[in-house]
């Protein structure tokens, strides 16, 4: 590794079971790296991590660390990451940290990981994991020596790490998260800015604060370095300098001639110096095609032929739980999604909206964060009030604490959809299947993937009573 780790031969990482956190224990053990870790659940990415032979575990204990973590004196060689969403009274992370070992947070070692090697950043409060994973597809199908560190797991690959065959010539893609304000350990050569409507309130304080740390991001380009905003983002003069793009014609890098042929969308790419016709792209939404866009001219610049962007991006399968198809059935369909912000709601949902028109929607929605439910309410119920029928769970705290009065009821009695209730993860399923909505559209970042399963079977027993007994 040609970074401070060179040396690295034991690595524990806490809260391994993230997806930023997953993709560098994938990425040391890919090096030979001896890689354990800590989580507080099992689900089915840490089932993954077990299988490629990492050693997880779900309790909290010191005794359960490795043995050359419980060492008197712990080697040279041994490295610890943690995610700041590990709590400040976790007992590994303050038995660790009383041993007088450094701590890595996960963006200080991506950001070393990355030292020394061209680097492409995509950053955005919603948009970023679909581009960069599109960006990183796009290279690794041309035939180039990528790696990448994904925030979500993609369908092409079945997973958030890609992993370079050789250090030469080797270009790395980084989804850059804001949260924490992570993303000030890079230095790209080029990055990405999808989005920048408010987030984390709770980290950055005000939308003010958060867009400045955006821009300080975009100072951290490299010299001679390409900077690609959305067009009509906050502060867009100050991020410079910058190209932007769109999906409609207010960017300097567009979309143009968009149509939908054989149920995938077609459009050209226009830009100062270039254009792309005729690219294909199957994933659902408008948004989608803006992160193509994105996708195509980051490429472009970096060396792919028209030809290969035409052909990548055809290929393009998608990302898990970025509407994602769960059930196609004759008379049920089931979409998952990632969404957790108002902004990502309303994209969701028009897309439904837009590929079934006429079609009778419930959503099913998991808040994510007390903080976040209080900051973002009305926006929520806006956003959630475009649906026929809406089912809400509990508030997934993560790493929160509750705020009290801060419910799931806050959203639900602002939103004006005509069928809504609250139910628990147990009465869930049931809930949906004796829905007579013919779309499901399931909506959340917190544990409410691991329920649709069950959704889906439900649903489908539902299906078999009725031909049963038609």
């Amino acid at each position: 590794m040609k970074n401070l780790f060179g040396h690295i031969t034991k690595a524990y990482f806490l809260g391994i079971g993230g997806i930023g956190m997953s993709a560098l224990a994938r990425y040391f053990h890919h090096k030979g790296v001896e890689v354990a870790g800590y989580d507080k659940t099992s689900t089915p990415l840490t089932d993954e991590l077990i299988h490629e032979g990492i050693s997880v575990s779900f309790i909290d204990d010191p005794s359960n660390l490795p043995d050359w973590l419980n060492a008197n004196q712990v080697p040279s060689d041994v490295l610890v990451v943690y995610t700041p969403a590990i709590p400040v009274d976790h007992k590994e992370f303050n038995h660790i940290k009383s041993m007088g070992l450094r701590l890595w947070k996960r963006s200080e070692v991506l950001g070393e990981v990355t030292r020394g090697v061209r680097t492409i950043a995509v950053a955005g409060t919603h948009g970023k994991t679909t581009t960069s994973t599109m960006i990183s597809h796009l290279l690794k199908h041309a035939g180039w020596n990528v790696t990448a560190f994904l925030g979500g797991i993609a369908t092409n690959y079945g997973t958030n790490l890609l992993v370079a065959r050789e250090p030469e010539n080797e270009i790395m893609v980084a989804e850059a998260d804001e949260y924490d304000r992570s993303f000030l350990k890079l230095n790209p050569d080029t990055s990405v800015i999808t989005s920048l409507d408010p987030d984390h309130l709770d980290i950055y304080g005000s939308k003010q604060n958060m867009v400045d740390c955006y821009t300080e991001f975009a100072s951290r380009l490299k010299p001679g370095g390409n900077l690609f905003a959305k067009a009509g983002i906050e502060n867009q003069s100050a991020i410079i300098p910058s190209q932007t793009y769109s999906a409609d014609s207010s960017g300097q890098i567009h979309a143009n001639n968009l149509r939908i042929v054989n149920g995938a969308y077609v459009f050209d790419v226009i830009a100062p110096d270039f254009e792309i016709t005729d690219l294909v792209l199957y994933c659902p939404g408008r948004h989608n095609v803006e992160n193509a866009v994105a996708a195509a001219v980051v490429c472009y610049y970096e060396g792919l032929t028209k030809d290969e962007i035409r052909q990548g991006l055809a290929a393009f399968k998608g990302v898990h739980r970025r509407f994602e198809y769960r059930l196609r059935s004759e008379n049920k369909i089931v979409i998952d999604d990632y969404a957790h912000h108002p902004t990502e709601l309303a994209a969701a949902i028009g897309t439904v909206r837009e590929l079934y028109p006429g079609k009778r929607i419930l959503g099913v929605f998991q808040p994510h964060l007390y903080s976040r439910t209080r900051d973002f309410a009305d926006g929520f119920a806006d956003s959630l009030s475009k649906l026929d029928e809406l089912i809400m769970l509990e508030i997934y705290p993560a790493r929160e604490l509750p705020i009290p009065g801060v419910t799931s009821s806050v959203i639900l009695d602002k939103c004006t959809a005509g069928n809504k209730q609250l139910v628990s993860k147990s009465q869930l399923a049931l809930a949906v299947a004796e829905s007579s909505a013919e779309l499901v559209i399931v909506l959340g970042a917190g544990d409410i993937d691991v329920l649709v399963h069950e959704i889906v079977e439900a649903i489908q027993s539902q299906e078999k009573k009725g031909a049963l007994n038609p």
